[in-house]
């Protein structure tokens, strides 16, 4: 007799800089492994995007059981479970499946935030006492960083048949917590910072070799020739990198620019650039910290949404596309950037543009922290600022900008 398994993974926003992340206390991945007839992963994320395109999203090895995967039956112990590609063949899709390896934040879509797959056990006895789970689960993606601790038993899992017409309940349950780690991940960073001011005119840029510089033998100025041949003629494999050559070696930087300052409210520009020819982000997100957060009058053409970890903190706020519209990086290049702006009202007792204090504490572009210039090299604030007016503040604000947008 065979069992079909019926597989759940909950994401959330995973730690950004180790297992534990002070913006998300109680981040984590869980994976629901439950029997029934049918086999089904469901991935639910709430403030980050799982992106493993061309990569086995799960791996599982079994002792006593045996799987059947794909019409041709390979029997093995060990499968790696693939997402399927969008348009994938009818008689090979399931419900919530096909997503290409991209799982949005449950936070920001909560209908791309599901993926589901089918497997057959075999070997596996006819009632639950004779099931077993899995002997060990790995989270694979383009590269190291998931970690998934034992399986539990808990309360078996409840849901609708296929066909949408009865409530069932799986045989046997467990969960499989796992955590994510960005020094596992990668050495680097995969993302920077720089910063502007409309009281200064100095642009501070991304540390130099921010993200590693062993790459730098291998990157592309935007006129290379290699940008013009079809991707199919690259010798570079999918889901590679053949970032522009930058002083930072990032794949992505984010900017930040402190635009106009009003008697009551101050506004801030922020754009996102990506150096990667050979990858776009789909249903990105961005997280920032900053104290004025706890007080966000509008946001121009990003989604937004505030992220409040402790009851009495409310200073991080979560930015990403409008679906159909930004909601997709693309890749280096004229469309490889996006940009919005944030109205903010000012707090009197703290507002202040010295020393630094309008801008970001940290910055996370798909849950990896991004590294931010050192506070030395902030704009400072002149000692005529003060006078500044509204219309010095545009003028320097439009010049900055767009020095940013062709560096």
């Amino acid at each position: 007799m065979r069992f079909l398994i019926f597989i759940v993974l909950f994401f959330v926003i995973f730690s950004c800089s180790g297992a534990y992340d002070p913006l998300d206390p109680t981040g984590n991945v869980t994976v629901k492994v439950g029997y029934y007839v049918l086999d089904s992963r469901w991935l639910y994320c709430d403030c980050y995007t799982v992106q493993f395109p061309n990569f086995p999203a799960l791996h599982e090895t079994w002792v006593d059981h045996r799987l059947d995967m794909g019409e041709e039956r390979n029997h093995m112990r060990s499968p790696a479970v693939v997402d399927l590609l969008p348009g994938a063949p009818f008689n090979q899709q399931f419900g919530n499946c096909c997503k290409g390896g991209v799982v949005a934040a449950w936070g920001q879509d909560p209908s791309a935030a599901v993926s589901q797959f089918q497997i057959t056990v075999g070997l596996s006895g006819t009632s639950n006492k004779t099931v077993k789970l899995p002997k060990s689960f790995t989270l694979l993606g383009p590269g190291p960083g998931y970690t998934c601790g034992p399986p539990k038993m808990v309360p078996s899992t409840k849901f609708l048949t296929p066909d949408g017409l009865r409530r069932t309940q799986a045989l046997l349950t467990w969960n499989v917590t796992c955590t994510y780690s960005q020094f596992m991940a990668r050495k680097n960073p995969s993302c920077c910072v720089s910063l502007s001011s409309f009281y200064n005119q100095i642009l501070t840029p991304c540390p130099t070799c921010a993200c590693g510089c062993q790459n730098n033998g291998t990157c592309v100025n935007g006129d290379s020739r290699i940008l013009q041949l079809p991707v199919g003629n690259t010798t570079r494999k999918d889901n590679s990198s053949l970032l522009q050559c930058t002083h930072h070696m990032c794949p992505v930087r984010v900017h930040w620019h402190v635009k106009v300052n009003y008697k009551e409210y101050w506004r801030v520009k922020i754009a996102i650039t990506n150096f990667n020819y050979m990858k776009n982000f789909s249903t990105w997100t961005l997280v920032v910290q900053h104290p004025n957060l706890n007080n966000v009058t509008q946001v121009f053409s990003f989604e937004y949404k505030p992220l409040i970890a402790y009851d009495s903190i409310n200073d991080t706020a979560m930015f990403y596309g409008m679906k159909n519209y930004n909601d997709e990086l693309m890749e280096a290049g004229p469309l490889g950037n996006l940009q919005s702006e944030v109205l903010l009202q000012k707090d009197q007792n703290t507002f202040t543009f010295k020393q630094g204090w309008a801008f970001p504490r940290k910055v996370y572009f798909n849950g990896d922290e991004c590294m931010l210039p050192p506070p030395d090299t902030y704009p400072f604030l002149p000692n005529s600022a003060h006078g500044s007016s509204h219309f010095f503040s545009m003028l320097i604000s439009t010049l900055i900008f767009l020095l940013t947008y062709i560096w």
